[in-house]
């Protein structure tokens, strides 16, 4: 290939947006040469690179538009903190038809039990199998909910979230919010029954949402959507995050 046609495949890959076979085909074309292979299988090695490539960016764009406040997979949980915790069908929920089925996730227990371990996990497993996930713990959520609506942004921003197949909502009853923020939220998650899942982490049992939801009528009407179609986890048990401090500190 003459130094002029060279460029001109070059621009035209570029054009095409092929940035691997780009950066590729020169290799793969002496590979193929060595190995007399045909020209269908120097092609076919070309488009599965770019594919791989094109797949393997997709999951890092997925997981940095999750806006994940760090990256915990299952391997890094020692389920047997928690005995009573169905491992299996937590591993179940990674493949991730729950998702595609609109169905929702609680995890609901103690603090420093590695809800939002289990969160993130299944969220970045989420997104590995091609789904789009949003991450916010509930203060960040209402916080953003409250400044949109004062921007006349808010059916953007909601939107915004209704692209999201699944919804995670951290740290629920941590803090207390306004009557403002308080519907702002029970509108997000009221609005995805049955048309979009939500995983939702709350150191309060739902006996005690009314606190969040400021009112008994409020939270029986968001239970009723958000448990109708729920795979629902109680951890309750030691503190996760202090049998790691203890383990840690008799290593050294």
């Amino acid at each position: 290939m003459s130094d002029n046609e060279n460029m001109l495949l070059k621009s035209n890959l570029k054009h095409l947006r092929l940035p691997t076979i780009k950066a590729e085909y020169d290799k793969l074309a002496k590979e193929a040469s060595c190995e007399n292979a045909t020209y269908q299988q120097y092609l076919l090695r070309l488009t599965e690179l770019e594919v791989a490539v094109r797949a393997a960016n997709a999951v890092t764009n997925r997981i940095k538009q999750a806006t994940f406040p760090a990256h915990k997979d299952f391997e890094s949980y020692d389920f047997s903190v928690l005995p009573s915790l169905n491992k299996q069908k937590i591993l179940e929920l990674s493949r991730c038809e729950w998702i595609d089925k609109k169905e929702n996730c609680c995890l609901v227990g103690l603090p420093g039990t590695g809800k939002t371990h289990i969160a993130i996990a299944l969220g970045l497993a989420a997104c590995r199998e091609g789904r789009k996930v949003r991450f916010f713990t509930a203060a960040s959520l209402v916080n953003r909910l409250e400044e949109v609506r004062k921007q006349y942004q808010l059916e953007r921003f909601l939107t915004q979230l209704d692209r999201a197949d699944l919804l995670i909502c951290d740290e629920l009853g941590y803090l207390t919010f306004s009557r403002t923020g308080a519907e702002l939220l029970f509108q997000v998650f009221a609005d995805r029954y049955e048309r979009g899942s939500l995983l939702i982490t709350s150191n309060l049992a739902f006996s005690e949402w009314v606190q969040v939801f400021q009112g008994e009528r409020m939270t029986a009407a968001l239970l009723d959507r958000l448990t109708h179609h729920c795979h629902i986890f109680e951890m309750n048990g030691e503190s996760y995050r202090f049998k790691q401090s203890v383990g840690k500190s008799k290593k050294k």
